[in-house]
């Protein structure tokens, strides 16, 4: 008899790419196989992003395309799961928006999606009137994810592999939604963290890059990030990696000599600067203003020769005036990143910035955008 198979859809960042390897490890370890066609699967999961609207959106469109798939597939009832931030940010509303969910998932409970998906599998398909399961199911209440879920040995790609160094953030930045939706930092062990990397190393992969909503603020039995960075280098057979992301607040010295020390670690830095604006800054509550950073990427560049720089920028904050927006612009043509993410604001549900009136107009938002895109194409154009 064929394995029952699964979809998968991974939407948002790196840490949301490593979570689908974990939720694909758990099932394909519970007897299930992978598939890249939705209407072959008997379950489809869609990992979800809630930093911008736009993730957001992307996900209902997905999902509504999903409904059609489930309503006109003759005898066949997929079953379909939202899991990651917008299954912890919605919670059980998501099923009042898509009542053809079945199940919806925190990012610290995936290692219950194999149980909850044999409880629903179990459960006598009889469809409501409106054709489509009445049971459901939600988990967002979990903790600490429990160690094992990182050691299933699934991988996406043959010679590179995510790590997850620690869960969380607790910096609340007025605009972000992940405290809410990934919760206070937890640090995984510093030995586990080596031991993955070593079983991945068994299966080939000589590439690695950690992961945490803000490395710099990692600690765990006296290991801080720089000390993690060194023990790290040291693991036999390992080539290369790297580190996503740096909060400018929490980054130090320190790392950037390890930067330069380390042989195996790439010389890439990516650490958001959000504005340039002092003011703006201190609205969306970074910690740091626009000297610091300045001098901060100064010292990166004194330190780590040769060493590539990036960062992420928001456009349209709410009160950002024109100077706000000069300031940035300005920034940029100082620093000269070697590439920039540039986004449009939107408000986020639970976060502080979303009592403020989103008062710069859309229009004006891609103005900002335009011209900064155009600025940072020119800038990475002159480093080639």
């Amino acid at each position: 008899m064929d394995k029952k198979c699964f979809y998968l859809r991974t939407f948002g960042c790196q840490m949301n790419i490593r979570d689908s390897e974990v939720i694909a490890g758990l099932l394909t370890a519970g007897g299930y196989r992978i598939t890249d066609e939705p209407d072959e699967a008997d379950v489809i999961i869609l990992n979800t992003c809630s930093v911008r609207q736009h993730a957001e959106d992307k996900v209902w469109s997905q999902v509504n395309n999903l409904s059609k798939l489930r309503i006109t597939k003759d005898g066949h009832t997929p079953l379909i799961g939202i899991v990651g931030c917008m299954a912890q940010n919605h919670k059980e509303r998501i099923f009042e928006r898509a009542p053809q969910v079945d199940f919806v998932v925190g990012p610290s409970d995936i290692q219950r999606i194999p149980e909850i998906i044999k409880k629903l599998s179990t459960i006598d398909h009889r469809l409501s009137a409106h054709g489509f399961l009445e049971k459901k199911i939600w988990e967002t209440d979990g903790g600490v994810r429990p160690e094992e879920i990182y050691h299933t040995g699934f991988y996406g790609d043959k010679e590179h592999a995510y790590v997850v160094i620690s869960e969380g953030c607790s910096n609340f930045c007025s605009y972000c939604v992940v405290p809410y939706v990934r919760g206070t930092p937890r640090n995984r062990n510093y030995k586990d963290i080596t031991r993955e990397i070593e079983e991945a190393l068994d299966k080939g992969i000589t590439r690695f890059t950690l992961l945490g909503q803000n490395v710099n603020a990692y600690q765990c039995d006296g290991v801080d990030f720089t000390k993690l960075v060194s023990l790290v280098n040291s693991v036999k057979g390992l080539k290369e990696f790297t580190f996503l992301t740096s909060h400018p607040k929490d980054t130090t010295i320190s790392l950037f000599k390890a930067m330069a020390d380390n042989d195996k670690l790439r010389k890439d830095l990516h650490l958001p600067i959000q504005s340039g604006s002092d003011r703006i800054l201190e609205m969306m509550n970074r910690g740091y203003n626009r000297k610091f950073y300045l001098d901060l990427t100064d010292n990166y560049r004194r330190i780590v020769k040769g060493g590539t720089l990036t960062t992420d920028i928001i456009l349209g904050f709410p009160t950002e005036t024109e100077s706000d927006f000069g300031d940035t612009y300005k920034l940029l043509e100082n620093v000269r990143f070697n590439a920039a993410y540039i986004f449009k604001y939107s408000p986020r549900p639970n976060t502080a910035a979303a009592g403020l009136r989103d008062d710069v107009a859309k229009e004006e938002k891609e103005k900002r955008h335009a011209l900064i895109l155009e600025l940072q194409r020119m800038i990475s154009k002159s480093k080639k």
